[in-house]
């Protein structure tokens, strides 16, 4: 049904609702509509927590912020051992191509967050950028850290 992604396949809990494929979120603990974004997305999650580490309590999905007085959503934040944010995660449908458009949206995000990492993924491609702050720059790393690296 979803095309196959550069991320380890996890054992997604699907039902058919009404002709409609629906996944268990593990973080949100309900059924979700499976869209392509949200294939991604319950992907990565997995990938987060069974590959690299990352405790499934520091994760957040469908994280509700107000930027400019409108309500925005980050895919997935991912909080320190203290509570604040410190990763948030955009996911996109595996066909949207990562682009500076991209960025710019999750850039938005960060004016309310102020992370120290913005973790871009269609599932195929990952953008991975540690910021800066002091020097207002975007360092481009490769691949998706391990909890151990950023905790």
């Amino acid at each position: 049904m979803f095309q196959p992604l550069e991320l380890p396949l996890a054992k997604l809990r699907l039902v058919r609702r009404e002709g409609v494929v629906n996944v268990w979120c593990i973080l949100r603990k309900k059924y979700l509509v499976l869209t392509p974004e949200e294939w991604v997305r319950q992907h990565l999650v997995h990938f987060l927590i069974q590959q690299k580490g990352y405790p499934q309590a520091r994760l957040a999905s469908e994280y509700s912020i107000s930027y400019n007085g409108l309500s925005k959503r980050c895919d997935i934040v991912v909080f320190s051992a203290d509570g604040t944010p410190n990763i948030i995660i955009e996911c996109k449908a595996p066909e949207v191509k990562l682009s500076k458009k991209t960025i710019y949206q999750i850039a938005q995000y960060n004016k309310v967050l102020k992370v120290q990492r913005l973790i871009i993924s269609n599932g195929n491609d990952h953008f991975n950028c540690a910021l800066d702050d002091s020097l207002s720059v975007l360092s481009f790393q490769s691949g998706i850290p391990f909890w151990s690296e950023i905790s």
